[in-house]
């Protein structure tokens, strides 16, 4: 084997050790924060509306953000969240490349606001969103990709602020295990990417409807 050879195969084992150790690293240290993004240990163990539905799930994630407004005024943004609905305050452009077709509102959708269990609405081209459970004003359960995947988001009030828990539990359906190792850490980087925008959305909303209440309220009567 002439020198070019020894370098070019120095070179690819080097590669493949470091791409091991970025691997190990993680699974080791990384993964646990992306599972758990903005939550603190007590809501990643706190027992929550659609844990029932899905005990089985292959990947469960939680994560969590403060909100400086109340339960009231976040609740409407949960109500009407959905493809073809309000979207799903994340960015827009990657969700509909997978043909979802999301335009998140910037306004509160009375239409969309009366949401019981059992009610399908389209989910792009992937089948339906199901809404499982509604406690208005507390938590929402869908399901999606024929309840593969439960989504939960459950609100919990603080005397600052409200607590908006999100939680996914997803199962790989009829998939082989290195087809599992393969697409999980797609699944749970790019679920954070799209997750962290999404509870930033809802954030910025909610409390800009805070915001406006507040405002009105202290409005004298013949400026209202």
């Amino acid at each position: 084997m002439g020198e070019r050879g020894i370098v070019a195969r120095a070179a690819g084992l080097t590669t493949a050790l470091a791409a091991g150790a970025v691997a190990t690293r993680y699974y080791l240290a990384w993964r646990h924060n992306i599972w758990t993004w903005g939550a603190s240990p007590e809501e990643v163990s706190r027992e929550l509306p659609g844990d029932d539905l899905r005990p089985d799930a292959d990947l469960t994630t939680t994560r969590a953000i403060g909100i400086s407004a109340p339960p009231d005024c976040i609740w409407p943004w949960l109500a009407q969240i959905g493809s073809g609905r309000a979207g799903g305050y994340s960015y827009d452009w990657i969700e509909n490349l997978f043909g979802l077709d999301v335009h998140s509102a910037e306004v509160i959708l009375p239409q969309s606001q009366d949401i019981k269990p059992g009610d399908e609405f389209p989910f792009g081209r992937y089948g339906v969103m199901r809404v499982a459970a509604v406690q208005p004003d507390h938590a929402l359960v869908l399901c999606f990709l024929g309840s593969n995947w439960v989504s939960t988001l459950a609100l919990f009030p603080l005397p600052e602020t409200t607590r908006l828990v999100s939680r996914s539990r997803i199962t790989f359906a009829n998939k082989p295990a290195p087809m599992q190792l393969l697409c999980t850490p797609i699944i749970e980087l790019g679920g954070l990417l799209l997750e962290r925008k999404m509870l930033l959305g809802i954030k910025e909303r909610a409390e800009r409807l805070a915001s406006e209440q507040t405002h009105l309220a202290t409005q004298p009567d013949d400026a209202r």
